[in-house]
C-alpha cells in the first residue's frame, strides 16, 4: 500500500535524525567502523542457510579435497608424517612433564615448523615436575619374585629402605570396604578387571587414597589394559585432600593375577616396596603453536592440537606423538598446495596433558577472552591408527555442515561423522560452547601399548598417518574457509 506524500515526508525526517545521532554518538570513528565490522561478522556468522545451500557451499571444496588427499596418500607428501615422528622421538625419546627431554621437545618442535615456513611462538606455562626415581618390588614370601613395576604420577616415595609388609589383595573398591579391618599396615592390591579405561582406570586415579583410609601402607594397582605381555602401564593418580599420602605402583596384569590366586589360597603375601619418587617445584615450559594466518577474518580461528609431553617410558609416539605431528603436518599440506583460508589455522601442541591438561588450561585462560572468535577446536590423542571417523560435539546446524565436509574424505572413506567430540585438552572449549572434533581411529590396540614401554614408532604405520594427516587438513582447511563460522 502507498503512503501518502506528508506521511512519507515525515517518516524520511525521522529516519536523518536517527541516523545524524547514530553518527554523531560519544565513540570515535575508528570505534564505529570496528563496532559495526564486528557486528556485520557475527550477524554473517549467524546467517542461516537450508541443508541444499550447506551442501553446495561445501561441495565447492571435492576438488581441494581430493589435491589435498592426494598429496598427502599418494604424493610428494607420502609417509613424511610418519617420518617426521621417527626422527623426533628417535632424537628427543619420552618427554615427561618438568623434564630435560620435554624442553628439548619442544626447541626441536619450534625450530622444525619454523623450519616448515609456519609462523611460529611459545607461550609459557607453569607445569608439575614429578621425578620417578629407582624403584623396585620383591615379593619374599612365600618365594622370591621381582615383580615389575611402575610409579604412578605424584606418588610419594618410600623411606630409603622401603616398605615391608603383607599383601591385602582386592578386586574393587567395594571389596576393599568390606574387608577394610584386614588393611591396616598392609600394602593393598587392586586386581580390578579391565572393563574399559573411562571406568577402570579409577582404580589408578584413587586407588591410594582409597586404601590410605583403611590404613594401607602402600598400594600396587593391577595396569589399566587389556592386553599385557609382562608390561606394566603408568599414569596420574590424584590423592584425596586430608588423607594420607601413601606410595603407590602399577604392576602387570600377569602379576595382579599371580597374587590374587595366591590370596584366594590362602597363601600369606610379604611384598618389599622401594620408590624414590619424589614431586619437585613447578618447572618452566610452553605450549607451542604455529599458524597460517586466514587472510579475511585472522582474528577467528580453527585450532588442530595434540600434547607433546609424554610418559617417561618408551618413545611417547603413540601418546601423543603422532597427534603432534598431523596437525603439524595439516598445516604443512595446506601449505605446500598454497592455500591460504579466510580463517586462521592455529596448531597448539600442548605440554603436561598427561598431568591432567595442565597446559591446555592455562591457554584457556589466555585466550578465553575471545572465545568468540573460536570456529572449530580440535584435538587428536586417541593414536593415529586407521581413521574410521570424525566425532563432532556442537549444535545440530552445525553437525549439518560438518555431515557434509567429512562427506569430502569419500575418497579415503571416512564419511561418517559420530557424536561426542573428546580430548583433554579442547574441554573447557567445548564446555564454554565451542564445536570440538576428534578423530575416531581402529583404536583396539590403542591400549596395549598406553603408557608403558611398548609406545614405541614400532606401533606406527606410515600409511595409517598419511591417512589421519588427510582427513585433519581436509576438515581444519575446509571449516576455515567456509563463508561462516559454525553456528553456535
Amino acid at each position: 500500500m502507498a503512503l501518502e506524500g506528508s506521511q512519507a515526508c515525515c517518516l524520511l525526517c525521522l529516519f536523518l535524525f536517527l541516523f545524524l545521532s547514530a553518527v554523531s554518538g560519544s565513540h570515535p570513528p575508528s570505534e564505529r567502523l570496528i563496532s559495526s565490522t564486528s557486528s556485520i561478522r557475527a550477524a554473517s556468522n549467524q546467517t542461516k542457510k537450508t541443508a541444499p545451500d550447506v551442501a553446495a557451499e561445501v561441495g565447492r571444496y571435492a576438488d581441494v579435497a581430493k589435491r589435498i588427499i592426494e598429496r598427502a596418500v599418494f604424493g610428494a607428501a607420502q609417509n613424511r608424517s610418519y617420518r617426521r615422528l621417527a626422527d623426533f622421538t628417535d632424537a628427543v625419546g619420552n618427554r615427561v612433564s618438568g623434564s630435560q627431554n620435554l624442553e628439548r621437545a619442544i626447541r626441536y618442535m619450534y625450530n622444525a615448523m619454523k623450519q616448515d615456513g609456519l609462523e611460529v611462538h611459545l607461550e609459557p606455562v607453569k607445569i608439575p615436575h614429578w621425578v620417578r626415581g629407582k624403584e623396585s618390588a620383591e615379593m619374599v614370601v612365600p618365594r622370591a619374585k621381582s615383580l615389575a613395576i611402575l610409579g604412578l604420577g605424584s606418588s610419594v616415595g618410600t623411606p630409603p629402605e622401603g616398605v615391608e609388609a603383607e599383601l591385602l589383595v582386592v578386586q574393587s573398591f567395594e571389596e576393599l570396604k568390606r574387608r577394610a579391618s584386614e588393611a591396616a599396615g598392609r600394602i593393598v592390591v587392586f586386581n580390578q578387571p579391565f572393563i574399559s579405561y573411562g571406568e577402570t582406570v579409577s582404580y589408578r586415579a584413587f586407588g591410594a587414597s582409597e586404601a590410605a583410609k583403611v590404613g594401607a601402607v602402600a598400594t600396587l594397582i593391577r595396569s589399566v589394559t587389556p592386553f599385557s605381555i609382562n608390561s606394566p602401564h603408568t599414569g596420574w593418580q590424584t590423592y584425596q585432600d586430608g588423607v594420607k599420602r601413601i606410595p603407590t605402583a602399577c604392576i602387570t596384569v600377569e602379576d595382579a593375577e599371580l597374587l590374587w590366586r595366591l590370596a584366594r589360597n590362602k597363601q600369606k603375601i610379604v611384598v618389599r616396596l622401594v620408590m624414590g619418587a619424589q614431586t619437585l617445584p613447578d618447572a618452566d615450559s610452553f605450549n607451542t603453536v604455529a599458524e597460517i594466518r586466514g587472510w579475511q577474518h585472522p582474528e577467528q580461528v580453527v585450532l588442530l592440537s595434540g600434547h607433546l609431553d609424554s610418559w617417561d617410558v618408551g618413545q611417547g609416539a603413540m601418546d601423543d606423538g603422532g597427534g603432534a605431528v598431523i596437525s603439524w603436518e595439516a598445516l604443512s599440506l595446506i601449505k605446500d598446495l598454497g592455500l591460504r583460508p579466510r580463517r586462521t589455522l592455529r596448531v597448539v601442541l600442548w605440554t603436561a596433558e598427561e598431568q591432567g591438561g595442565v597446559g591446555a588450561q592455562q591457554y584457556f585462560k589466555l585466550h578465553k577472552e575471545n572465545i568468540s572468535n573460536f570456529d572449530l577446536v580440535m584435538e587428536s590423542d586417541l593414536g593415529t591408527f586407521t581413521p574410521m571417523a570424525l566425532q563432532f560435539t556442537g549444535s545440530d546446524a552445525a553437525r549439518k555442515v560438518m555431515e557434509e565436509v567429512v562427506n569430502l574424505l569419500a575418497p579415503i572413506n571416512t564419511t561418517k561423522l559420530e557424536a561426542g567430540g573428546e580430548g583433554t585438552d579442547i574441554s573447557l572449549w567445548m564446555q564454554a560452547g565451542v564445536p570440538g572434533a576428534s578423530l575416531h581411529v581402529a583404536d583396539s590396540r590403542y591400549f596395549w601399548f598406553h603408557h608403558s614401554e611398548g609406545d614405541t614408532m614400532t606401533v606406527q604405520d606410515p600409511h595409517d598417518m598419511n591417512l589421519c594427516s588427510a582427513l585433519w587438513a581436509v576438515v581444519a582447511y575446509v571449516v576455515a574457509d567456509l563463508q561462516d563460522m559454525l553456528p553456535r
